[in-house]
């Protein structure tokens, strides 16, 4: 079996995008977290800080502080007030260090003494002088879901997160702590690989329904001994990928997601392969301008991987169809290994436009082109100035696409 390698010419994709910041989360669990001012911005860190656990400490004079804030402390039981302003020794300990600062130079003095505390530091309004900085919040804890616009746009992060807010149901709330619950059994029943993975899988398959039942937890126990007791089979999803990432469908992101191995042609976008988890091993079947392995040595790939228990993807761009994986599709067949189709959105319509032919099947438009389906083939019928050509452009597909 040949693998074609990716010449230094044709560099492989990046995991990832450039990012302008680094998503981290901190926990904050008991920790000393200090905030200068009494001021209603002050009150509202004040009280995502407590609500991370932490221990608040405001330094505000008493005529110094707001309505709001005032609320705030007198509601939250971890928020000690000091009725002081703050100095350098306030700090000592503190693991995060908040200001809402009256001025330039006590903004710079506030972000000097935390730095020589070994505190984290974020000033209102003065982000040269923050070491982190505050996003959107989507809370379904122990999820928690943070959204950075660098300070280019709050108002994006903010709608944002009201989509994430519609897509993600309350209950997964509940999943997520029944998960945490259940991670040492699995830790100490499952290996880690194929089984274990299948059976957060099976998990995460739930969470996006209804509210976990009280016999979810038993069920799930279970399943982790006979997770523990049975092998798994692989799967292999093939993907038409079309020239656009947002026109994939989520059964296609979801697959993406889950692999193990993705194999791709050379004409496969990167933003595509971007989509699939980070651990994913990414195998190039083709070059650009070289070499191509064979349906029956990419089949043989495809078929010992799920053999071994892996998810495989196989990536191709529209433009090829889905001719080319017919041999492929009769070897896994042959070796009784699973598979899938997850095509794309617009994996027909970008082909169609690509070639000047009419989207849809069994429809006609007036004036327009049509597409007709007999049997084993899509005829595609191309337009011309003058109506429909005498003679129709014939494409074969696999039996998979015909169902």
């Amino acid at each position: 079996m040949q693998l074609i390698s990716r010449q230094p010419s044709d560099p492989a994709p990046a995991r990832i995008r450039p990012l302008s910041v680094l998503p981290v989360f901190l926990d904050l669990q008991g920790k000393r977290a200090v905030v200068a001012g009494g001021t209603d911005g002050a009150a509202w860190k004040a009280e995502l800080l407590a609500a991370a656990g932490a221990h608040v400490h405001v330094y505000a004079p008493a005529g110094d502080v707001s309505s709001e804030m005032r609320r705030v402390i007198d509601r939250e039981p971890a928020i000690i007030h000091h009725q002081r302003v703050w100095d350098a020794a306030s700090l000592e300990g503190a693991a995060v260090a908040l200001a809402d600062a009256e001025g330039d130079d006590e903004a710079a003095r506030f972000e000097a003494a935390a730095r020589a505390a070994g505190a984290a530091c974020n000033v209102i309004d003065k982000p040269a002088l923050c070491h982190f900085q505050f996003g959107s919040i989507v809370n379904r804890s122990p999820v928690v879901v943070g959204i950075s616009t660098s300070g280019a746009a709050p108002i994006l992060g903010q709608a944002i997160r009201r989509r994430i807010e519609a897509s993600l149901p309350p209950a997964l709330a509940e999943w997520a702590a029944l998960a945490r619950r259940l991670r040492d059994r699995v830790t100490e029943r499952l290996a880690p690989g194929p089984c274990r993975r299948a059976f957060w899988e099976r998990l995460v398959d739930r969470a996006f329904g209804p509210a976990p039942t009280a016999d979810a937890e038993t069920e799930l126990h279970e399943a982790i001994a006979v997770g523990s007791a049975v092998g798994r089979t692989g799967h292999v999803t093939f993907l038409v990928v079309p020239g656009d990432a947002e026109l994939l469908t989520l059964k296609s992101v979801r697959a993406l997601q889950a692999a193990d191995v993705v194999l791709f042609d050379h004409h496969v976008p990167d933003d595509v392969l971007e989509l699939a988890r980070r651990e994913a091993g990414r195998i190039p079947v083709s070059r650009r301008g070289g070499p191509e392995s064979s349906p029956r040595e990419i089949a043989d790939m495809m078929v010992s991987l799920a053999r071994d228990g892996r998810r495989v993807v196989r990536l191709r761009h529209c433009d090829e169809m889905m001719a080319g994986n017919a041999g492929e599709i009769e070897a896994l067949g042959r070796a009784a290994i699973t598979y899938d189709v997850a095509p794309g959105v617009g994996t027909v319509a970008a082909t169609v436009a690509a070639t000047d032919v009419a989207p849809g099947a069994g429809f006609q438009r007036a004036g327009r082109d049509r597409v007709t389906r007999p049997g084993p083939s899509w005829i595609l019928f191309r337009r011309s100035v003058r109506g429909f050509r005498s003679r129709p452009v014939r494409h074969p597909l696999p039996r998979l696409l015909r169902e």
